[in-house]
């Protein structure tokens, strides 16, 4: 069934079922009404010579400037042209139609003034697979993400590049292959296909998506842990986390008490301390404090998937052409480097519960690093390393992009978002955060080896679908190979998918 776009209720959910999982759209009716009659109002205007920012004056620093008509005609393809500066790697496909849906979706409120044939366009591409090569940098996350934007409307024109069946092709051929028509650009088109914060906002959907899934990892790997190392559960009694009120810790204190049902660490069976070390009964508190985060970014970035990025905006009811700054992205990025930092913190938890599980003063009663053969093995002394590691590039990466403005333009755009950035080192972010827990992961699986005592259903569970991949580390191995199939692991989201296929979902 395909996603319909009306300007209102796309969520991160749908944003991920088209740019990652290829599900087609459509535009609803009334959007194309609303497209028409916004487009009906701006050939008037037009027509009436009225001055309108980036219709028939020129941008930024050159926004006085008048255009003549036969100038308006050619605007476009020339700001496309100058705004296509970005540099580097093509964005992966997932974050280009992402991106592509939601400016599909901006047009279908009505206000964006462009043609219906360049929506239209937009969701073509979507439904035949044809996805423009994106140079991931050279935004600044405010007038929008323009210079990746302009090499999607490169496309408009028959320009540019794109990838299609798997092949990178001229942009025309690919229109050519997929039978799309090429619509070209009439006035107000080009900057009504760029003019808003979509490549940053899709890439932070996908991101928060794929957050919430790798809060659940850690969430499994903190229950096996805690089983690994007798953890006291009291901790996690969800009446000390109501008292206190946060959603986030009520959460994540349920979710791991339903993965270690079934556990003698549950009923009382074992022997544990009074009390434990923080990182050990702080974790729902921890986790909890990321789950809040992520969900006011989620709120914030479907708030603008579902407004209208642009400028200026066109309000027929009030046959009114209004200039302003709603491509800004700092609503987002400012969430979202919240949201990153928060995966950085969890992934900072995660190394403190793998130090407890290695250090035999701390373990209570497992071997050093984990190895039957201390001396003679090391086992996973070096995991620690490589997590370590990680964790401190995550640091580096957790430095707020939003406070990083840098004036462009003239000084016509003297605040800026850096929302781009934000996304991109989110990306990063994650990927690392990918490879902290699954080492946390396969350190517990290994730990667990040394225990004798009924597991909880889903650190079972969990510890079998480890097993399939990463063999218990009997005599010492190279390690690369195995803290880099736990990473895919974790990244494929099968160990996660298997333990909620078994208990229950962890929301």
């Amino acid at each position: 069934m395909s996603i319909i776009l009306n300007g209102n209720d796309l969520t991160i959910e749908k944003v991920v079922s088209v740019a990652r999982n290829n599900e087609k759209v459509e535009l609803h009716p009334s959007s194309v009404d609303k497209i028409h009659k916004c487009r009906t109002m701006l050939e008037k205007k037009i027509k009436a010579h009225e001055i309108m920012y980036g219709v028939n004056t020129g941008i930024g620093e050159f926004s006085e400037i008048v255009l003549n008509d036969d100038q308006v005609k050619d605007f476009q393809k020339y700001l496309i042209y100058n705004h296509s500066a970005g540099i580097g790697d093509p964005a992966p496909i997932e974050y280009v139609r992402g991106a592509m849906t939601g400016r599909a979706n901006v047009h279908a409120h009505g206000n964006s003034g462009c043609r219906l044939e360049i929506t239209q366009t937009l969701i073509e591409m979507l439904n035949k697979g044809v996805t423009p090569v994106v140079c991931q940098k050279g935004s600044v996350g405010a007038c929008g993400d323009l210079a990746p934007m302009s090499q999607i409307a490169l496309l408009m024109m028959g320009e540019g590049e794109a990838f299609f069946q798997g092949e990178r092709y001229p942009g025309h051929i690919a229109f050519q292959k997929a039978g799309i028509p090429i619509p070209g650009l009439q006035a107000r088109d080009g900057l009504a296909t760029i003019n808003g914060s979509n490549l940053l906002t899709a890439m932070s959907a996908i991101h928060l998506y794929d957050f919430n899934r790798f809060l659940k990892h850690a969430e499994i790997a903190a229950a096996m842990s805690l089983e690994a190392l007798l953890a006291n559960m009291k901790p996690y009694d969800i009446r000390i986390h109501e008292i206190r009120g946060f959603k986030g810790a009520q959460r994540s204190a349920k979710a791991i008490k339903k993965i270690l049902e079934g556990s003698d660490l549950v009923t009382g069976k074992m022997k544990t301390k009074v009390q434990d070390a923080y990182s050990m009964r702080s974790t729902p508190q921890v986790i909890g404090a990321a789950h809040d985060a992520i969900r006011w970014a989620r709120s914030q970035v479907e708030t603008e998937l579902n407004g209208v990025g642009d400028n200026p905006i066109f309000i027929p009811e009030d046959d009114v052409a209004l200039s302003g700054a709603n491509f800004q992205g700092t609503p987002v990025a400012l969430p979202m480097d919240m949201a990153g930092a928060s995966i950085t913190m969890v992934s900072v938890l995660s190394e403190r519960r793998l130090n407890r599980l290695l250090n035999p003063a701390l373990s209570v009663g497992l071997p050093a690093f984990l190895t039957k053969g201390a001396g003679m093995f090391s086992g996973m002394m070096l995991s620690q390393y490589t997590a370590d590691m990680l964790i401190v590039e995550q640091r580096i990466l957790s430095t707020p992009a939003s406070i990083q403005s840098i004036p462009a333009a003239a000084d016509q755009e003297d605040f800026v978002s850096m929302g781009m950035n934000t996304a991109i080192k989110n990306g990063q972010i994650l990927d690392n955060a990918y490879g902290i827990i699954g080492i946390e992961l396969m350190a517990a699986a290994q730990a667990l080896d040394f225990r004798e005592f009924n597991f909880g259903k889903g650190v079972k569970k969990a510890k079998e679908i480890i097993r399939e991949y990463v063999d218990f580390l009997d005599i010492d191995r190279p390690l690369y190979k195995d803290h880099t199939t736990m990473k895919e692991l974790v990244k494929s989201g099968k160990i996660l998918d298997a333990v909620e296929s078994e208990i229950g979902s962890l929301e």
